[in-house]
């Protein structure tokens, strides 16, 4: 099905960046906000723009996909098959809505109506995920022309969600509702980034959550301190000393079986991690704190990508308004969150969490536990998985200075936060690799959210190598 090659990958992207540009200006400007009721409308707009869009570079199969639970806020389905039998089936996943784009007021530009200053395009959606999801659009026609093929060298499909950025809600029952059209051999997710403009890089993997709340009850109303204090319990005392707890002398969590089955860091990786340029102090300074601390034994970026978590996030109960109000009160509440990383479940979590607080809660106190959701499991792929592989060598050929010489070094990061990876990867049982190309500075769900328009490029000519080095696989 090829034919000897009449351009290259390069060429093409270069030869057809300005008509790329415009046509993302154009689905940039769909005010697409998912949170926003009143955007509704719009929402269903830009994945009515995105469908066209598919079906005119030549996907033939295209369809927009109702959200379960009726939530008007759909999603776009494209499928390209190989036409070779053995080709295997790549699934590409992003999403077409976008953040709230307020405070208005501290956009230099206003936020859906893109404007390219100094090589970068401004708007809400640029980076976060229009832009990252349309340079796929660009790489499979770059493909075709570099190849001379008529159908892309694996079987292609497109799941681009339009709920992201409200928590995915009904994503799981979607995938699970359509398993059968979305089955493939590996996912690609482009809702990433790398580490800098010098350091090209992958992410391998997303940690998971569990978000609880604790709900503490002493007396059954709040009562004087003066008359009962120091001879009834109190609620909001017994609370913060059973959290004073969740931690041990080496911040190691405390729940049983909290780290069981813990996919460890291999030497190599702490290895990668370790040559990412880092700058603790200004990681610091981002961070807002004056130090660096967390389990022992373990490097900063260790800590965030790659070692389970417990927070509190929030406590509360009694007065907490002006003045004084001497009671003993009645309640006490905390919210609390867990980071989980590969080989980690949710259920095994919330059982020790459970098993925690009943363990250790006094008798004369009753409490209860409550869940946000099911929680989002952990995904990782590992570092010698071929998939993986074939995404190090497509981004290794599109950063390098001459596509045909010497491959650029691409290193190894991890996404500290969760996202619908693990249901993609959970319900379509295949492994998850991420090609991002979004920078730091692009202040995603920020004003001034932007773009760096050669890195988009760049992401485009990673892509268009993706499908041959993926079918070299086969």
């Amino acid at each position: 099905m090829s034919t000897d090659s009449t351009i290259s990958v390069r060429t093409f992207v270069e030869q057809n960046s300005a008509g790329f540009v415009e046509d993302l200006k154009d689905w940039l400007r769909i005010p697409s906000v998912s949170g926003d009721p009143d955007r509704v409308g719009d929402v269903r707009a830009s994945a009515e723009w995105l469908a066209a869009k598919l079906l005119a570079i030549g996907f033939p199969t295209v369809e927009v996909w109702e959200t379960a639970g009726g939530a008007g806020l759909p999603s776009v389905f494209a499928e390209w098959p190989s036409g070779d039998p053995d080709a295997p089936t790549v699934a590409v996943y992003g999403h077409h809505d976008v953040q709230p784009a307020t405070p208005l007021e501290l956009w230099e530009t206003a936020p859906f109506e893109p404007t390219v200053r100094d090589g970068k395009l401004f708007a809400r959606g640029a980076s976060d995920d229009k832009g990252q999801l349309f340079f796929h659009l660009l790489g499979v026609q770059a493909h075709l022309a570099a190849t001379g093929r008529t159908a892309p060298a694996v079987n292609l499909k497109l799941i681009v969600e339009g709920e992201e950025e409200s928590g995915s809600p009904n994503f799981a029952a979607l995938l699970r509702d359509h398993a059968d059209r979305l089955a493939c051999d590996v996912v690609v997710v482009s809702d990433t980034g790398m580490w800098d403009r010098q350091t090209p890089s992958t992410v391998t993997g997303m940690r998971g959550l569990i978000a609880a709340q604790i709900d503490v009850r002493g007396p059954s109303g709040d009562v004087h301190s003066g008359s009962f204090g120091g001879a009834i319990p109190n609620p909001v005392t017994e609370l913060v000393r059973l959290l004073a707890g969740l931690h041990d002398e080496n911040r190691h969590v405390t729940l049983p079986g909290f780290y069981d089955g813990i996919v460890e860091l291999t030497e190599t990786e702490r290895h990668l991690f370790a040559k990412l340029p880092f700058d603790e102090a200004a990681w610091l300074r981002t961070a807002k704190s004056p130090a660096a601390v967390g389990e022992a034994g373990f490097s900063t970026l260790e800590r965030i990508w790659a070692r389970p978590t417990a927070e509190i996030n929030g406590i509360w109960g009694g007065h907490t308004g002006h003045g004084s109000k001497t009671i003993v009160p009645s309640e006490a509440h905390a919210k609390l969150s867990f980071r989980l990383v590969a080989g980690q479940e949710t259920a095994q979590v919330r059982k020790g969490l459970e098993t925690w607080l009943a363990e250790r809660m006094p008798e004369w106190i009753q409490y209860e536990v409550s869940y946000e959701g099911e929680g989002v499991r952990p995904c990782l792929t590992p570092l010698d998985h071929p998939a993986l592989q074939s995404v190090t060598r497509a981004l290794g050929r599109a950063f390098a200075a001459d596509p045909d010489g010497e491959p650029r070094e691409i290193l190894y990061t991890r996404e500290g936060g969760s996202g619908p990876e693990a249901d993609l990867q959970d319900v379509l049982g295949a492994p998850v690799v991420f090609l991002g190309v979004s920078l730091p500075e692009d202040g995603w769900h920020a004003p001034n959210e932007r773009v760096d328009v050669a890195n988009l490029l760049k992401g485009a000519e990673a892509a268009a190598y993706l499908w041959e080095e993926l079918a070299g696989n086969k």
